[in-house]
């Protein structure tokens, strides 16, 4: 087929051999399946800020360190320079994201590095060799779902240990291979102690797996795996073999009005954001 004008310089320079198909087209960026010597990987184009749909980028922002005071400042003043070091920082988060998960034992791609605003990494295949699917276009038994969700809890744990929220997890970008689950789209990664929206993140990503593997196997929808996890992580007693319950016990104290109402409204928007991207599926 045709090269793609942006991985052109990496069949250019050698780190791309072949443009074999192209694999999917979302939101944020197109991926295509390439050769890479006799290896067949991703190639994943990130798309420019103003052809992006995904929204809310400012809340998964916050947090991320500049490289330096000066580039840390032109990104708050939102000039070209800032515009483009805040494409470069939204590019690199997702590669650098998957090195730090990758060394943590989380079950994600293995990254080969970005080039340009394209990442190559590993192609996920099922046991013959087909492009794994998503969690969403399959079918589970109890016993699969209960494996499997205690499989994803257990790497969102090991993501938290390493300071890291997933921010969007849903059963759109988790794929399926022959040991079970991996995560996937990573861009909009969370630094968990300096983004205030962390929590309500966490609890989202945990909630959307819950609600997925709760439709086979009910009983995980009682569980609070997430508000256990944070607990742990603010008391700094989370570990990587932490053993979680699904149980907590609510705080009694008197609520926070103000802030029920905020994760109210949040609630909504995820809610209409999450139906958005069910139809977006759908159409695809």
């Amino acid at each position: 087929m045709k090269i793609p004008k942006r991985i052109q310089p990496l069949v250019d320079e050698g780190l791309v051999d072949e443009v074999l198909r192209p694999l999917m087209s979302g939101k944020e960026a197109d991926v295509y399946v390439v050769r890479c010597g006799d290896d067949v990987r991703c190639a994943k184009i990130y798309k420019e800020a103003e052809q992006r749909s995904f929204k809310q980028a400012v809340q998964y922002r916050e947090g991320r360190k500049g490289r330096n005071s000066r580039r840390a400042r032109a990104m708050e003043k939102g000039s070209k320079f800032g515009r483009n070091e805040q494409e470069n920082s939204w590019q690199n988060a997702e590669v650098d994201a998957l090195f730090r998960l990758a060394d943590a034992g989380v079950r994600v791609p293995q990254p080969y590095g970005c080039f340009d605003g394209v990442l190559l990494m590993e192609l996920i295949t099922d046991d013959q060799g087909y492009v794994a699917p998503r969690l969403n276009d399959i079918t589970l038994t109890r016993e699969q779902a209960l494996e499997q969700h205690k499989s994803v809890i257990k790497d969102v744990q090991r993501m938290l240990c390493v300071g890291l929220i997933h921010g969007d997890l849903s059963e759109f970008n988790v794929l399926l291979d022959s040991k079970g689950p991996v995560i996937i789209d990573l861009p909009q990664a969370v630094d968990a102690a300096a983004n205030n929206n962390a929590k309500r993140m966490l609890e989202r990503d945990v909630n959307n797996m819950t609600r997925y593997y709760g439709q086979y196997a009910p009983d995980l929808l009682s569980s609070k795996y997430a508000k256990e996890m944070w607990a742990l992580f603010e008391s700094g007693k989370l570990n990587p073999e932490s053993e979680l319950t699904g149980q907590f016990a609510e705080s009694d104290k008197a609520a926070d009005v103000d802030s029920v109402l905020a994760e109210i409204e949040a609630a909504f928007d995820e809610e209409q954001e999450r139906k958005e991207r069910i139809r977006e599926a759908a159409e695809g």
